[in-house]
């Protein structure tokens, strides 16, 4: 297969994923109990006033007419109710939260940075920290270092992020005062800050990934270090640090690329709860705030900015498994 070709599919492949996720999520959201019409219907909630209210949201619509229109709004805008008293939602428009009294696209905006921030910086330490912690795990296998490197990644998978999170809280926040307990600073006010605010609930979220990492190198490595390959290479003369880095660790690499693309896609999840506990103000704590108030709108667009931090993410694993292996464009 052409490398053109093969892009062209994935990113088709990807467009078609966005849209089922959306569909779905609309599916689920028409098939729940409650109308989320009646909650902003007032009291008392006379026929007329739900009537307007279910106008003004589109839920009067069938659910796969309200689909439609929300899809094309994400492209062209849309216009919520009528006349005097209606809302106009620009391009693009994923929709208008009636219980915030604002429209999605510019409250998901709002706390993107925060969430973005927090996610980075987390996948950099887990994978930087995971990946060297797993290679020397597999260097000194059976020796004390191995074992304390196991040891805290069995830790770091079996211990909830949010007792991690509070212990650094009680620890460098009360105790040794060392570090902030909540709140965020932006990276454009102040890079020092934005670093204090964002080490500690950082880590905490780097925790469970790094543990997981360290593990996978480690067999990995293992596993690659006792190929003939290897085994040619030294029998040349090469240093043992060129086999290690240079023809061992490109082979760990692949399925570690792979990993870090569904992790660094599914970090919405994760950051929930470590939002919550150090106070964030990012796309967790909304998440939560749009599920209670069973925001449709608010939740349909969350839902579609997830999957697509899946989907770019994976888009990048495949670039990254081209430049490691160019095989898999063929």
């Amino acid at each position: 297969m052409k490398p053109a070709l093969y892009w062209i599919r994935r990113f088709l492949g990807g467009i078609l994923v966005l849209i089922l996720v959306a569909f779905i999520t609309f599916a689920i959201f028409n098939l729940w109990p409650s109308d989320p019409a009646l909650a902003i219907c007032g009291k008392p909630c006379t026929p007329e006033r739900r009537a307007l209210a279910e106008e003004v949201m589109g839920t009067g619509y069938p659910w796969y007419q309200q689909f439609w229109m929300y899809l094309a709004g994400i492209f062209t805008g849309r216009t919520f109710g009528s006349g005097a008293a209606a809302i106009h939602c620009s391009a693009p428009c994923l929709g208008y939260s009636f219980r915030m009294g604002e429209a999605v696209t510019p409250l998901i905006a709002s706390r993107l940075p925060v969430t973005a921030s927090l996610a980075i910086f987390a996948a950099i330490l887990w994978v930087t920290i995971g990946i060297i912690a797993g290679v020397f795990a597999a260097l000194y296998r059976g020796r004390p270092l191995d074992r304390v490197i196991m040891t805290g990644a069995v830790l770091g998978v079996s211990t909830p992020a949010y007792l991690f999170g509070l212990a650094g809280i009680l620890l460098f926040g009360f105790t040794l005062g060392w570090l902030p307990v909540s709140d965020y600073v932006a990276f454009s006010k102040s890079p020092a800050q934005w670093f204090t605010h964002l080490i500690m609930p950082a880590t905490v979220l780097a925790l469970l990934y790094m543990a997981v990492y360290a593990r996978l190198v480690r067999g990995n490595m293992i596993e690659q270090l006792g190929q003939d390959y290897i085994i040619t290479a030294r029998a040349k003369g090469a240093s043992e640090k060129r086999v290690i880095w240079r023809h061992a660790l490109p082979g760990v690499l692949l399925p570690v690329v792979t990993l870090f693309g569904l992790d660094l896609g599914g970090l919405l999840g994760g950051a929930v709860i470590t939002e919550s506990v150090f106070s964030l103000p990012g796309l967790g704590g909304l998440l939560m705030d749009a599920v209670s108030g069973t925001d449709l709108h608010l939740i349909t667009g969350l839902v579609l900015l997830s999957a697509t931090f899946v989907i770019v993410a994976n888009l990048i694993v495949d670039a990254l498994h081209t430049i490691l292996d160019p095989r898999v464009a063929r």
